[in-house]
This record gives C-alpha cells, structure tokens and sequence, in this order.
C-alpha cells in the first residue's frame, strides 16, 4: 500500500510494509564538546537501546579529559563506532554535518549529548522518517516545545524541529547536502532545511510514540551575539523562502467537508511552507472535518468548531482574540457570500492561494541554485 508521507507509522497496512523488508542501516551522529558526564550517558544510552546502529561521534575539539572517555568508551566497540576528532571547534552546525558526510546509511539520526534515548525509541521514528524527516517529543527542563498531541494520529506532519535529536532519511540528506553553516545553529537553520526538504518532495513529521529525556543544555557566547545573529539568520531566510503568515479562515455555514477539499490541500501545502492556519468551523463541519482525518493534517493547522447557537458571535469574538495575540494575522473568506466580523478585513480565498503559490515559487528558484551549488552547504 502507497501511504501519504508522514503517516506511515500510523497505519498498521504501512507498518507491515516496512517491517517486511529488510532491517534499514542507521548512523546515529553525536556531536560533543566537553561534559564527559553527560556525553557518556547519553552515549551509553544509544548503545543499550540501538541495536545494529552504527554510532558517529564527531568530537569538537573538546577538553583532555573528554577525549580520555572517548577514547576509553570507544576502546571496544570496533566496527560498530566511528570516532572523528576535530583539532579545533567548529562549531555545532558544521560539525553536524562532518558526521553527516560519513554517513552512508539508510538513515541519519542526529543526537544532541543532553538526550537519554530508551527501549523502542527508534522504531516509530524510523517509520516516521520515511517522508523524509521526522522529530520525536521531549520531556525535561529546558526541553524544545512541541504541539499538543491530537487524537487520532502518533504521526503528524509539522515545521518545527530540533538539533536535539532529529531522524533523517538517507537518499534525501544526501541530495540536499548538509545544513546551512550561515545560519544560526537552531530555529532558522532548521526552517531552512525543511524547506529545502520540502521543495524536493519530502515530508517533515512529529512522532509522538517517542519522548525522549532532555537535560537543560548549557548556551556559550554573549546574549547580544546570538541576538544579533538569530536576527541575521532571520532576515536570510526571509529573503530566501519568504515570510510566513497566520491565516484565519472562515468557509461559511453551507459548504461541506467534500466541496473543500481542494481547499485544504492548498492549506496543507501551505503549513509545509511555515505558514499557520486557524480555520473556523460550523459544527457540521467539524464533524466532517475531523471523521476525513483533517483534525491531525499538520501541526500549523488548527480547527476552531463555532457553537451551534451565535456562531457569528462567536466568530467575532475569536477573531479579536487572535488580532490581540497577532497584530499580523489575516482573515480569509473562503467563499465570496460570506464574511468576516467588521474588524476584520478579509481577503479571499484565491488571494490568499496566490500567495502561497508564489511563495512555493521562490522557494524552488532558491533550491534550484542550491542544487547548482552555491557554498552554503558543508558538503
């Protein structure tokens, strides 16, 4: 059975698919600069629970007496550990990708030295991964955010990720090259990467079966540097890709769930370019929605059910709670008879899916020049 990306670890016809075929190969990538405590733990953590996982520890330039338990912890793993020691810091990102150049399997896992992984960690992710890119959730101090789980789904695709630990299919972080060592070493860096993912036809998914421990992880450098730099980073992808907007959608009380289809897969598309999307719905359209699977497309896509008495009312009333929260937001008529509360003024529809379009335009230029070469890349 051919499944949608991203839902693969949801659907048991997939599942059984991929278990049929033979055991994929892993590199899981550890990137360390000092703090021999944690880094072993964390180490040790992936051997007990990866079996038949090839382990790549990139260590960057790190103090004597982590290279002592790197080396001691190395000593009798073999062929089953790759050991690269750089002689000076590269930095997180460019390290990420010197290990990435070494790996040849079929998937990548990127890990981050303040992860404790467990039993069964790896196997949803695998199958979550094989759109393309897939992130488990956190728990701890500290720990990067993900959306509430939805029901219905452990396998929702999403934009937001992180270096902390992060699955990568093999052909396609081979075809894009490495992460983008311009850019900061977190947030923009990732929307980068998943846009270049995207524009080539990979998925980014949210695995929810797996949540793995997270320890708060120690931030070097000036507070204004890394200001200046996530701002920096921030303008480039915005001159690259675009800027992503929050769209609230009204459809009205009389179309049905099978007359927005067309609809939503513009929507979808959408949420894979960065943009957010509120749509408010009537009750019988909720029901729709949520019985076609719609309440659990992507993580930027959020279902708001108006009540069945003053729905307008509540309308309003909702909308001038997002404006509050997001002077930015724009509101959308899905249909030309119908409208929007007086404080907002709408746009329709069609303008809106032109600009998604021609945002979706921009980014393929870009990756097109990306492909040709351009030295953002590490390798």
């Amino acid at each position: 059975m051919l499944c949608p990306a991203g839902q693969e670890a949801s659907n048991p016809h997939c599942i059984s698919f991929f278990n049929s075929m033979p055991s994929p190969t892993i590199d899981i990538i550890v990137t360390v600069w000092n703090h021999p405590f944690e880094t072993r733990a964390c180490l040790s953590s992936v051997l007990t629970h990866s079996p038949g996982a090839r382990l790549i520890v990139v260590d960057n330039a790190s103090s004597r007496e982590t290279e002592l338990m790197l080396e001691e912890f190395s000593e009798p793993l073999g062929e089953r550990a790759l050991f690269i020691t750089s002689q000076r810091n590269l930095g997180l990102v460019p390290a990420i990708n010197l290990g990435l150049s070494r790996s040849d399997s079929d998937y990548a896992v990127i890990l981050r030295p303040q992860v404790r992984v467990h039993a069964g960690w790896l196997t949803g992710l695998l199958e979550a991964a094989q759109g393309g890119i897939a992130s488990p959730r956190f728990r701890g101090t500290g720990a990067p955010q993900s959306p509430p789980v939805r029901r219905g789904s452990s396998v929702i695709e999403t934009f937001g990720i992180s270096f902390s630990a992060l699955v990568l299919k093999g052909d396609m972080h081979r075809l894009l090259g490495g992460f983008d060592e311009q850019l900061d070493g977190g947030e923009w860096c990732l929307r980068d990467y998943v846009r270049r993912a995207w524009s080539k036809g990979y998925r980014t998914s949210l695995y929810s079966g797996t949540t793995l421990d997270y320890a708060v992880e120690t931030v070097y450098g000036s507070r204004e540097r890394l200001l200046e730099r996530t701002r920096s980073s921030s303008d480039c992808y915005r001159q690259r890709w675009g800027t992503a907007c929050h769209y609230a959608i009204y459809f009205g009380q009389a179309p049905g769930a099978d007359s927005l289809a067309g609809m939503i897969e513009t929507i979808l598309e959408g949420a894979r370019q960065g943009h957010r999307f509120t749509l408010f719905l009537h009750r019988r359209q909720y029901a729709e929605f949520r019985r076609k699977g719609w309440s659990h497309l992507h993580t930027a896509v959020e279902l708001q059910p108006l009540p069945l008495f003053s729905p307008q009312r509540a309308l309003h009333k909702r909308m001038a709670e997002l404006l509050d929260l997001d002077q930015g937001i724009i509101a959308v008529r899905a249909m030309d008879r119908d409208s929007f509360p007086d404080s907002a003024p709408a746009i329709t529809f069609d303008e809106m899916a032109a600009a998604v379009a021609g945002m979706a335009r921009c980014g393929g230029e870009i990756s097109d020049q990306a492909d040709a070469g351009d030295g953002r890349n590490g390798f």
